[in-house]
């Protein structure tokens, strides 16, 4: 049997996932059995494109609830606040900079189910916010990325 990782999420993101499986299983199911309904009123079902497109959406939404629920199962919630203060970890907000060009950013390190990147959260998985855990202010690092090696500092660390 395949070993199921388990996901970090922070307990926004715990919350979120709820809500989405609450609103997948309870409004949009309906919103689709309607949709279908209505399709199936149109007739001949063999060249009813929107009977097709209705139940392809039904499929989208019954997988997306079905991966909600086995996230769900193996989910790990940590509120920032865990281990010690000065080392780098899922829920930690770090300012780092990048030593080759001279630039400070500051990011909260996250699970993969909430990273956006544009907001200042990377995921835990990502190059970067992998290289950041277990790191503390002060310690310097190269990150192999997409784009190419780069040198980054810890510059502070707030939990």
């Amino acid at each position: 049997m395949a070993q199921v990782k388990q996901i970090t999420v922070s307990s926004e993101g715990l919350k979120k996932l709820q809500e989405e499986l609450e609103y997948l299983k309870t409004i949009k199911r309906k919103e689709v059995a309607e949709n279908i309904k209505t399709a199936r009123s149109f007739g001949d079902l063999s060249e009813n494109s929107e009977y097709d497109e209705a139940k392809d959406e039904q499929g989208k939404v019954e997988k997306r609830i079905a991966d909600i629920e086995a996230m769900l199962a193996n989910i790990r919630v940590v509120d920032g606040t865990e281990g010690k203060s000065d080392v780098a970890g899922v829920g930690s907000k770090v300012k780092i900079l990048y030593v080759n060009d001279n630039e400070e950013a500051e990011y909260t390190i996250v699970g993969p189910t909430e990273a956006d990147p544009l907001s200042g959260k990377i995921s835990d998985d990502s190059p970067v916010g992998s290289a950041i855990i277990n790191k503390k202010v002060g310690d310097e690092f190269i990150v192999e990325t997409p784009g190419g090696n780069v040198t980054i500092k810890i510059v502070n660390i707030a939990k």
